[in-house]
């Protein structure tokens, strides 16, 4: 990074010079984390709008590795929570505790009290710690007992899921799958990166990645700004009502395609349109641009879409996942 990155002269300079911290951020990204590139642009485009993730991967992918690489870079608190299921919500929130020098309780605060929590094996969780979790990622606060305490405002919960062992593992309700940004499926790097994993380990190709200095510019407020600046992001009237028809598809795709007739029990909501148009939004304003193309829609719709739809029996016996589907809506509507 040169000096100038770390520069604000005017308004409008101070914008494009934080977009381009942005850019440099999620390069530096690139160079410390190897063969998970779409989890990466999805990491900040969760940063960028203030919406969370949930990747679903198998161990050993670099999930928290990614997650914490991140949070070194924006200069944020980072938590990591090993979820179980005799976890309790007071171990996520915090709660009150008594202090007999002061002769009353004091309330002390818990892991979800970070810039950045990362919800690991989020499923393994009893009902009343998703509860209290789903408060926090809607609300942006937690409850404990008549009290309620504010989140930080660059709060963001990253969680992961193991898609093999399902053993002792709860079902997320809808309405928690619901309040996630982007769901990420992740799966192997190629041969080629996985020699470079090696190489990095082992000492050969550290210099580049592990001495990079962090993105000075590139701290909360920072983040902050950003968000606000991507929601000026231009959406053209044409690609707000294809995202429109495209939410709505999922809840009759018949309408585009009949032979995908009686699939879908319950399609995506209004807020995945929202999802989908700020995630473009923020995908833009990640790749240089203050415009959103069709192309940031599409890349983004399988992971703004494949967490809100229940298929039904019959999509199952015809082989026919959410992925699937929601790749025939694209094909068949205004992106193609």
């Amino acid at each position: 990074m040169t000096e100038s990155l770390c520069e604000t002269p005017a308004p409008r300079q101070q914008a494009a010079q934080r977009q381009a911290d942005i850019v440099a951020l999620r390069a530096l990204l690139a160079r410390r984390i190897v063969g998970q590139q779409r989890l990466l642009d999805r990491m900040v485009v969760a940063l960028l709008t203030g919406g969370h993730l949930l990747v679903e991967g198998l161990p050993g992918l670099a999930k928290t590795t990614a997650v914490k690489a991140l949070a070194q870079a924006v200069h944020a608190s980072f938590q990591r929570v090993q979820f179980t299921p005799d976890l309790l919500p007071g171990d996520i929130t915090g709660g009150d505790v008594f202090v007999p020098a002061e002769g009353r309780s004091r309330f002390v605060r818990g892991p979800l009290f970070h810039d950045i929590v990362l919800a690991d094996e989020i499923n393994r969780a009893p009902a009343k710690v998703q509860s209290a979790l789903l408060e926090a990622m809607q609300e942006r606060q937690v409850t404990v007992g008549a009290s309620t305490y504010a989140l930080p405002g660059m709060f963001l919960v990253m969680a992961t899921q193991n898609p093999l062992e399902q053993s002792g593992t709860y079902p997320l309700p809808e309405a928690q799958l619901d309040r996630f940004l982007l769901h990420v499926v992740i799966d192997y790097p190629s041969a080629e990166q996985e020699r470079t994993i090696l190489d990095m380990d082992l000492g050969a190709g550290i210099g580049g990645a592990a001495g990079e200095p962090p993105v000075c510019a590139v701290d909360a407020d920072a983040v902050l700004q950003a968000r606000e600046e991507v929601r000026s992001v231009h959406l053209a009237d044409s690609l707000r009502q294809a995202i429109v028809d495209l939410v709505r598809a999922t809840r009759a795709p018949e309408q585009r395609d009949p032979e995908l007739a009686g699939l879908v029990a319950a399609g995506a909501s209004p807020r995945a349109m929202l999802a989908l148009a700020h995630s473009a939004q923020a995908l833009a304003y990640l790749r240089g641009r203050d415009y959103v193309i069709p192309d940031d829609i599409v890349e983004l719709a399988a992971d703004v879409l494949r967490h809100r739809l229940v298929l039904n029996l019959e999509a199952e016996l015809r082989g026919v996942d959410a992925d699937s589907l929601i790749g025939r809506l694209l094909g068949a509507g205004a992106f193609d």
